[in-house]
């Protein structure tokens, strides 16, 4: 990724701009947070602060699903169907990075060909680079963001691997499991985590000849779920079917999103959960904190390589060397 100029970055002009919804400005705003300048970190920092009293206000949504489930013609069609409906949305899609540049691959923006050209949505491919599960290091900012320039519905796709889903559900109110028709075998070697974590589970591609194995497959998540207990007590979670490519089903997939956000208001669960991602987002930045000085500083660096040699060697215990590598912090 390119990254942002030298020359001094105007803050409140910025914020204005973002604020004033130019998606020219947010994406420079987004580009400054995913800078890895100490200097652009910071402004970053003041530039989020000054928009927090903008955000807060859209429905956040995490879309999760192995590669070929159809996350992103899912998105194009949900996207376009709620703008209809007079929402604006953004979509931070997290690519996995290239590994030669670091940079995105940008393979979702070319699959939302429809919301792509349209004015009132904005799509974000950003980098995993490296980061657990491939969950951009810098998609919570990105997403507030995208609620200060007045989007009001945030959709976070992930690359579907490794722990991204519990990443991506500990910043969304809502967090949707994509899955194919024909579920048996396939349902047996399940992520019983993801499921746990879905506020929803929707068969993709149930038209044709595939609407019969869809509903099958609903059947057999739905038996699945009853021995599972449910993320929240006022919420089960519900299996739907819809076509991505027909938008079958697409009116009622948002519906239920919607009826999740009003079973968990009333009761205080939806505040409750947002405080919580909020606390959980600090600890993840402070340790994010922690790595960066041991790798910047080179007297720190040195000493952390000398304390790793020890381990490995078994001259000294690891309790021992993260107790070491800990006061170096201090």
């Amino acid at each position: 990724m390119t990254a942002p100029s030298k020359k001094p970055i105007d803050l409140p002009s910025l914020a204005t701009d973002v604020r004033a919804g130019n998606r020219a400005a947010l994406a420079r705003a987004i580009t400054l947070v995913e800078s890895r300048r100490a200097d652009h970190q910071a402004s970053a920092r003041a530039l989020v602060q000054e928009l927090l009293p903008q955000t807060g206000r859209a429905i956040r949504v995490g879309i999760t699903g192995s590669p070929g489930v159809g996350k992103s013609t899912t998105i194009d069609e949900l996207g376009m169907y709620l703008i209809a409906q007079g929402h604006k949305v953004a979509v931070l899609a997290v690519d996995p990075s290239s590994a030669r540049t670091g940079g995105s691959i940008l393979g979702d923006k070319t699959r939302m060909a429809r919301l792509s050209a349209e004015p009132n949505a904005f799509i974000r491919p950003s980098p995993s680079s490296g980061t657990l599960g491939g969950v951009a290091a810098k998609t919570r900012e990105a997403m507030l963001l995208c609620e200060a320039a007045g989007f009001d519905v945030v959709l976070v796709e992930t690359v579907g691997i490794g722990q991204s889903e519990t990443a991506v559900c500990d910043m969304t109110d809502f967090f949707l499991a994509l899955m194919l028709p024909g579920a048996g075998d396939e349902l047996q070697g399940i992520k019983k985590g993801l499921v746990e974590l879905a506020d929803m589970i929707a068969i993709n591609k149930a038209d044709g000849d595939n609407i019969a194995r869809a509903n099958l497959a609903a059947g057999e998540y739905r038996a699945a779920l009853h021995i599972l207990t449910p993320r929240s007590v006022h919420w089960q979670p519900p299996v739907v079917t819809y076509s991505a490519i027909t938008g079958t089903g697409i009116a009622e997939l948002w519906q239920s999103v919607l009826d999740h956000r009003t079973a968990t208001t009333a009761p205080g669960e939806f505040d409750a959960r947002r405080r919580e991602q909020q606390v959980k987002w600090m600890w993840t930045m402070l340790e994010d904190r922690w790595k960066a000085r041991l790798k910047s500083d080179p007297t720190i660096r040195a000493k952390v390589k000398s304390t790793e040699a020890a381990v490995a060697e078994g001259r000294v215990t690891p309790a021992i060397g993260a107790d070491q590598i800990a006061e170096l912090l201090a």
